[in-house]
């Protein structure tokens, strides 16, 4: 692996970690550090990963760039969506029978 592929992957995943924050709705309990680093590791992963796979000596950085990317998303998507959800937050889903206690 090679210093431009850990700055492409730093740079994409920073990219995706703030974009991910942006373009997903509703409100997030995840912090913003967390979206960015998740988004970094990812890209990361996706650079070992290419790295293992690819074999090509063409040098093309497009291949490499699209699966960063796409893992970032990927992770930055699941991190949201899974804290959002209320049993990640200690809060009893809607429909499962679960009862709040009544102040008395």
């Amino acid at each position: 692996m090679t210093g431009s592929t850990l700055v492409g992957a730093l740079v994409v995943g920073l990219a995706v970690g703030g974009l991910g924050r942006l373009v997903l709705p509703g409100r997030k309990a995840v912090p913003v550090w967390l979206t960015l680093a998740l988004g970094v590791a990812a890209a990361l992963l996706g650079a070992i990963v290419v790295g293992l796979v690819d074999h090509r000596t063409d040098g093309s950085p497009v291949l490499p760039l699209m699966v960063q990317t796409g893992f970032a998303a990927v992770a930055v998507v699941l991190a949201v969506v899974a804290a959002g959800r209320p049993e990640a937050q200690g809060q009893t889903p809607a429909g499962t029978g679960g009862r709040r206690k009544e102040e008395v």
